[in-house]
């Protein structure tokens, strides 16, 4: 009863009785005898009561049930989006009281939103160096843990032409010094391919990005004039074309626009069905992204039960230019950026998830979303570790 008056009180609930009294008819008009009046209105109070009161105990279990639930917050990398998407969304039907929310702004967004404390973790397609978190005065340990391989690929729109290239060749078109579809260099690349005398047209990234770095370190790697200008990062002085955000915006351009070369992750070219270049990698083939080519790639990877996964090397992890016939020469892995505090909760359900992702579970869904899985020792290392 005291939990009744609780309930009327707090939801205001003050019922006129004398002038429900005083209005109480009778079907002919006449007032209705005051026993009968009374009567059937307290029977109808005691119902409308008792059913508001069940409504009002369900919405406070419901409430109840939500003040529970952990509202986890990421942003970052557009590289590992649609795997992202996928994993939140089949690990929430286990784990019902753990809510993601990830906002793809691009790798340095993301570390940038990560270092001021403004979300739980960060996605980055390249690793954040000691450097980085010392200068920005970050008083706490980040486990930059791998998820995914993927592979950037360069994207073109040139009458569906199946088109070869290499890394200097490529280096030179995005400094902006081949500049015709027709040059000399690429038709040495594609004898017996009619190219159309028309100018090419450059797109890059106009955020900061982690596939930029991937692209243009591959670039610095192949071409000493790249390396020395505009170099590696997230972000550079192009010396030639025009700039999209995110893989998305890439990948709209290239497909408005005739005679366009980009860059942009595997899966955004597949599911955008973009004409990708066959590009020659450290062995002399020529080779076609793919989920294979990028597993192909991670088998170079080597001593991976010497990694320090509290510290991770980004010389131990580099598996761009990869020797090996099928290997696709841009193979990066994607990583998550967690802050490892103590007796820190989120934390801690943020490294759950990630033990799920990098579990078989999570793995096998990669190929779905053309993605390709960590190799199976890297996967255990890391969930043995976290």
């Amino acid at each position: 009863m005291k939990t009744i008056t609780l309930f009327l009180k707090l939801f205001n609930l003050n019922f006129p009785m004398k002038a429900v009294l005083a209005s109480a008819k009778t079907r002919s008009g006449s007032p209705m005898p005051a026993r009968a009046t009374g009567s059937r209105y307290r029977a109808g109070m005691q119902t409308l009561i008792l059913l508001l009161f069940s409504i009002f105990i369900s919405f406070t279990s419901t409430t109840s049930s939500f003040a529970g639930t952990f509202s986890i917050n990421g942003a970052g990398a557009t590289f590992p989006y649609p795997i992202y998407t996928k994993w939140f969304s089949e690990y929430q039907k286990d784990v019902s009281t753990v809510k993601f929310n990830y906002q793809p702004i691009g790798s340095s967004g993301g570390v940038r939103q990560l270092f001021s404390q403004t979300v739980d973790f960060a996605a980055s397609d390249v690793l954040v160096s000691e450097g980085e978190i010392k200068s920005k005065n970050v008083k706490w340990n980040i486990l930059q843990i791998p998820t995914v391989l993927g592979s950037v690929v360069v994207v073109f729109n040139l009458n569906e032409l199946n088109l070869k290239l290499d890394g200097n060749v490529l280096a030179q078109i995005f400094k902006g010094k081949i500049n015709k579809w027709n040059d000399s260099q690429i038709a040495s690349l594609n004898p017996g391919l009619k190219l159309p005398n028309k100018e090419i047209l450059v797109v890059h990234r106009s955020d900061g990005s982690g596939t930029t770095e991937i692209f243009t370190s591959y670039l610095s790697m192949i071409n000493q004039e790249w390396k020395t200008a505009p170099g590696s990062g997230k972000a550079l002085s192009w010396p030639t074309g025009i700039g999209a955000k995110g893989n998305d915006g890439i990948s709209t351009m290239i497909k408005q626009a005739p005679g366009s070369i980009g860059y942009v992750e595997y899966a955004f070219a597949v599911n955008n069905k973009l004409s990708m270049i066959e590009l020659k990698n450290a062995s002399g083939k020529f080779v076609i992204p793919s989920i294979n080519s990028m597993v192909k790639a991670a088998s170079s990877l080597k001593n991976i039960s010497e990694l320090n996964i509290q510290k991770l090397d980004a010389s131990k992890m580099n598996i761009l230019n990869a020797l090996g016939d099928e290997s696709y020469p841009i193979t990066s892995f994607t990583y998550l950026l967690i802050p490892n505090k103590k007796q820190d909760e989120k934390s801690d359900q943020i490294k759950k998830f990630v033990k799920w992702a990098l579990s078989s579970k999570g793995q096998n869904m990669t190929t779905t979303l053309n993605y390709a899985p960590l190799p199976t020792e890297l996967s255990k290392k890391f969930i043995d570790g976290i």
